[in-house]
């Protein structure tokens, strides 16, 4: 039997996407896996983002296919991947979520596996509400959250400043976006992939 995982990430600058590619890496690595990455839709006009600066690192993954909701239903795991504004998920992923009522209804994402990974700008700057805020929608659709059990010992690494929670991956990216996931934050997200891929394995197999 395979098991489907889908990791649906928004990403503005690149992090949350080089996060991204790492998860989906990590799940790959178990065996009768099919792993599928998408992004949300963007909703800042592009005059805005090229403003920003961001419009340059979106077209580096500007080659990953928009995340619909109806094909959610499809999944047995769904990794989730936001940035922090203000200690909250994006308006980008917020406005995804926000399109599955009907799915809420009908129940089409019950007993699915959930999980979440984020970036922030400081050490202190929401990595964690972020993501436990992201759990409450998962679990009013009736998903199984997955986080990063501690048996992944770079969670415990205090010999570098990086992100890693209990509750997901994490990065810092500095104020300014220059910082760049380390490896030590990419092989968290790696375990996490690997991780929530064995558990909707096993979850699939019953």
């Amino acid at each position: 039997m395979t098991t489907r995982i889908q990791v649906v990430f928004y990403s503005m600058y690149g992090h949350i996407y080089r996060m991204a590619e790492a998860v989906a890496e990590g799940a790959r690595e178990v065996a009768d896996t099919d792993v599928s990455v998408y992004q949300v839709a963007e909703l800042v006009p592009d005059e805005v983002l090229e403003k920003s600066g961001a419009k340059a690192p979106r077209a580096t993954f500007a080659h990953v296919p928009v995340a619909t909701v109806e094909q959610l239903v499809n999944a047995d795991a769904i990794i989730f991947g936001t940035p922090t504004r203000f200690g909250n998920m994006c308006a980008q992923m917020r406005n995804f979520l926000d399109q599955t009522g009907g799915l809420w209804m009908s129940g089409g994402l019950i007993g699915k596996v959930g999980s979440v990974f984020s970036s922030t700008a400081s050490q202190h700057g929401g990595q964690e509400t972020t993501i436990t805020s992201f759990h409450t929608t998962l679990l009013h659709q009736g998903m199984v959250i997955v986080g990063v059990p501690y048996s992944e010992a770079r969670l415990l690494n205090m010999d570098e400043i990086s992100g890693g929670t209990p509750y997901g991956a994490t990065t810092l990216t500095k104020a300014d976006g220059s910082r760049l996931p380390s490896e030590n934050e990419l092989a968290i997200a790696r375990f996490q992939g690997r991780h929530v891929a064995q558990i909707a394995a096993k979850l699939a197999a019953k």
